[in-house]
């Protein structure tokens, strides 16, 4: 294949490839597809932010007594701080897929707010589109936040599709910007601008080696998808849409470091809609000793796929004595969920729970026979 690089002024690149062959689509390519276009809009690796980072190390405990909410409420309560950053952090780049939409400049300041208090971050923000958005960078420019703004548009052929994998594109362009600076120290993580982020993600993901998977919340029937773990290590998956997929998880669950990722450099993500986290993590030759639990051991969920519209708590029904699962990590998650009213446990109504492992179905119970 021939691609054409054309530089515009000092804002970057527009990459054409100029062949096309429309049977090419059915096929998985390691990196750029026919007419796959990647554009550099804009780019600051300037942090104008002030220190405004806000704690992500501390622990929610449980909720003080009736006298000492009476006494805190006469008390003031500083913020909690965290020292600034010495640059020698891990450099986090954090992945946004984003398209136009009426919401899209609302989720991006709801998201830019929250990565203004995140220390040593790239926000590599791709947008579904032919051509820069200059609104959309308006938005981004203003947090302060070292940035990429692409315009990466699915290649149309996906796009009339009933199923069109959405959000595919961008990560691509994303992988390739990351190929071609030559970024091989820090941690990728993919983050949708409609998911909310608890602070405390960011320095938990910072220090992953390889492959770092923890819960999301609000996903499938289940409302939550989250290894499963045993002592310390990943042995399976709780989603409820296994899908034969091995690594069944959703897009917010893990993070990459890039020395890992540098190891595949025919790392990439197909245009398989369902499929986009397995096949990437397929790609990159995971394997299941090299993922690192965080959120204590998957036990507490820091990333949630809220997305802007309204969903009824599911009902998961869970046959078994639920005693037995407080050996693994699925005890206190579902718990959790419960307290939160995101989800409701039922021995005899609801979705039926299962595990994955490997690719294949098993019930809870094949931990404890």
């Amino acid at each position: 294949m021939v691609a054409l690089l054309f530089f515009i002024g000092c804002f970057g690149f527009i990459l054409y490839p100029t062949l096309y062959s429309a049977e090419d689509y059915e096929k998985e390519y390691p990196l750029q597809l026919d007419n796959e276009v990647l554009r550099i809009c804009n780019e600051s690796n300037i942090d104008y932010r002030k220190s405004l980072y806000a704690s992500a190390l501390y622990d929610i405990t449980d909720e003080p007594s009736t006298t000492q909410r009476n006494h805190q409420q006469h008390q003031p309560q500083p913020a909690p701080q965290q020292p600034p950053s010495n640059g020698t952090e891990p450099m986090i780049y954090f992945v946004t897929p984003t398209y136009p939409r009426r919401e899209q400049i609302a989720e991006i300041i709801r998201l830019g707010q929250t990565l203004m208090h995140v220390p040593r971050l790239h926000w590599i923000v791709a947008d579904d589109t032919d051509s820069c958005s200059d609104t959309l960078n308006k938005h981004i420019r203003k947090f302060g936040i070292p940035y990429t703004q692409l315009a990466s548009p699915m290649p149309e052929l996906y796009r009339v599709r009933k199923n069109a994998p959405r959000g595919v594109a961008n990560r691509r362009a994303a992988l390739n910007w990351i190929r071609q600076n030559q970024k091989k120290t820090g941690v990728l993580y993919f983050g949708d601008d409609d998911n909310t982020f608890d602070l405390k993600l960011f320095s938990e993901i910072r220090t992953t080696r390889k492959v770092s998977m923890f819960p999301v919340g609000l996903i499938g029937d289940y409302a939550i998808s989250s290894p499963i773990v045993r002592n310390g290590r990943v042995e399976g998956f709780f989603d409820s849409w296994p899908a034969k997929r091995k690594w069944p998880v959703d897009m917010a669950g893990f993070a990459v470091s890039l020395e890992y990722l540098a190891l595949s450099p025919n790392a990439t993500m197909p245009f398989k809609a369902g499929y986009e986290e397995d096949e990437f993590l397929k790609s990159i030759g995971l394997k299941m000793g090299d993922i690192e639990p965080k959120a204590r051991n998957c036990t507490e969920i820091l990333v949630w796929h809220t997305q802007t519209k309204s969903s009824k708590s599911p009902t998961v029904r869970i046959s078994m004595d639920r005693q037995k699962l407080d050996k693994l990590n699925l005890g206190a998650l579902l718990r959790q969920l419960e307290s939160m009213g995101v989800n409701h446990i039922s021995d005899s109504a609801g979705t039926t729970a299962q595990a994955i492992v490997n690719g294949s179905v098993k019930p809870l119970s094949f931990w404890f026979s």
